[in-house]
């Protein structure tokens, strides 16, 4: 899993599919990703005071990390990603489209 929250990923399976967003949260042991604007469903809520209307509220809810690819940022297309080590020792993620840097992983240990 080579995802980071804020990155833009775009869906490739289910209803929500080709709709892109940005991570929201990781849960790495479960292998789920919150999406914002994908998987929303309607919550019924009672009136209270948090939320003196009540009514349907929108949320999004979580889908499984493989069904997601991450947008290259130079390339702009879903791509699959892979890991560089540089000569410093540093991680990068790169495009496997078009083979530029995406982002750090974890820097050169001492």
């Amino acid at each position: 899993m080579h995802l980071k929250t804020e990155d833009t990923v775009e869906v490739i399976a289910g209803a929500d599919k080709s709709t892109r967003g940005k991570i929201i949260l990781i849960d790495r042991p479960a292998g789920k990703v919150l999406v914002e604007g994908v998987n929303r469903v309607r919550k019924h809520v009672r009136r209270s005071q948090k939320h003196p209307q009540g009514g349907r509220l929108s949320k999004e809810m979580p889908i499984s990390i493989s069904n997601v690819l991450l947008v290259c940022p130079s390339c702009g297309q879903p791509t699959r990603t892979g890991v560089r080590i540089e000569k410093d020792g540093s991680k990068n993620r790169f495009c496997k489209k078009c083979g530029s840097a995406i982002g750090l992983i974890s820097s050169a240990k001492r």
